[in-house]
């Protein structure tokens, strides 16, 4: 699933060739996504202008005059942008085309993806009014993550994935933000200090921060034929190396498996 680096590094990518653009047509080849596409969206959407693209956890936020295109990749999903038409293949759902001939495409072969739409603040929208602070931003530190963790028995590790807590936070990040930060995965969230949770904050910006300059080499890629960044070219320390050496101290790295979800830690150098 494209996590918050690969969803900002999306961002990025697609957001010079529409900013200040306008939309000529719109395509809606398969409306049954995770949440149906709005009937009304290419009336909605064509004629408008995108002012700006932002992010709100793993949602993109396309601005038009009128409202807001919000967009989630689902699983699968991936955005290109195409420099001229072309035809489309078995899981490209959705095209938006602009007045300068640049198409932006919708693939989304397990169909979880979105392209929902709000004429209000989409902060207010259902799907996003109670998501938890973005981790990039000076609000996230470890005074927040110590606060909200006092009494919860939670595994750590499941806590920083809760997008109620903190959003974006995905498997792979979270592996690799509390190998760096040495806690154990499996520590209950309320037996970790302050001081413990101020190393986990930086580092899960760190993580992330990293991840994204990573993608950001990658951008001439949505002009290609699979419209990707290269997700994790990033050296991983404990994701997807369980039972290997530990960068650290040598030892085998421990896989587990945690809410149903891959996690590899060093019992030695994570406590």
């Amino acid at each position: 699933m494209p996590e918050l680096p690969e969803v900002e590094t999306t961002r990025r990518g697609i957001e010079p060739y529409i900013v200040g653009q306008d939309i000529a047509t719109v395509t809606v080849r398969q409306p049954r996504l995770r949440w149906p596409i709005p009937a009304d969206l290419p009336t909605l959407l064509c004629g408008g202008r995108i002012s700006r693209v932002a992010r709100r956890a793993k949602y993109l936020l396309l601005y038009l005059d009128q409202g807001v295109l919000i967009l989630h990749l689902g699983m699968s999903g991936s955005l290109r942008i195409l420099t001229r038409y072309q035809e489309p293949g078995k899981h490209d759902h959705l095209d938006i085309g602009f007045s300068n001939g640049i198409f932006l495409r919708l693939t989304d072969p397990r169909r979880f993806g979105a392209a929902l739409w709000t004429d209000t603040d989409p902060d207010q929208h259902a799907l996003l009014r109670n998501l938890g602070p973005e981790p990039l931003l000076e609000e996230f530190d470890g005074h927040y993550l110590y606060r909200q963790s006092r009494g919860r028995r939670v595994a750590v590790k499941q806590f920083i994935m809760d997008s109620h807590v903190v959003v974006g936070v995905g498997n792979i990040y979270a592996n690799e933000a509390l190998f760096a930060a040495g806690i154990s995965p499996k520590r209950a969230a309320g037996r970790v200090s302050l001081a413990r949770y101020q190393r986990l904050a930086h580092v899960i910006k760190e993580v992330l921060a990293d991840a994204i300059a990573h993608g950001g080499t990658t951008l001439r890629d949505f002009l290609g034929s699979e419209g990707k960044p290269g997700y994790f070219q990033q050296e991983l320390k404990v994701y997807g190396r369980g039972g290997k050496p530990c960068v650290i101290c040598g030892g085998d790295l421990k896989e587990v498996r945690m809410g149903q979800r891959a996690t590899v830690y060093c019992n030695q150098c994570q406590r």
